[in-house]
């Protein structure tokens, strides 16, 4: 649902999940980020998530803002390190922002997409065998 209506691939959802929450619907991390795709406070609110630890608002949030941040960056790498860094960094570093925790981030994204990429992939061999 969030990918299609999103227009974006569920893979990259599913790893941006893993790696931010490692879906715990519940998780908050020390900043304050909330749910299985860690938003802020402030940002959900601005999407209208009433319930951050709601499973479909979080993740509708949560492709919502990768797609906008998909329109504004182009690219991958500066997507994800918007995702985990805010966009303001991004634009300042006009690139991943030299942060540890965003480096390492990025990296874990793209490490795990394969996996969701091959996952996908199997799961509609399956259904078109139906």
């Amino acid at each position: 649902l969030a990918a299609h209506r999103y227009a974006l691939i569920p893979a990259l959802i599913k790893a941006v999940m893993h790696a931010e929450s490692h879906f715990n619907r519940y998780a908050v991390s020390r900043v304050g980020a909330q749910g299985l795709m860690q938003l802020m406070p402030a940002t959900a609110a601005s999407m209208n998530i009433n319930d951050p630890f709601d499973v479909q608002q979080n993740i509708l949030g949560g492709a919502e803002l990768l797609s906008w941040l998909q329109s504004r960056f182009g690219s991958l790498d500066k997507v994800l390190a918007a995702y985990n860094a805010g966009a303001n960094n991004v634009t300042r570093y006009r690139g991943i922002p030299p942060f540890g925790e965003t480096i390492r981030y990025v990296a874990k994204v793209k490490e795990l997409l394969p996996r969701y990429r091959k996952q996908f992939a199997q799961q509609g061999e399956t259904l078109a065998r139906r």
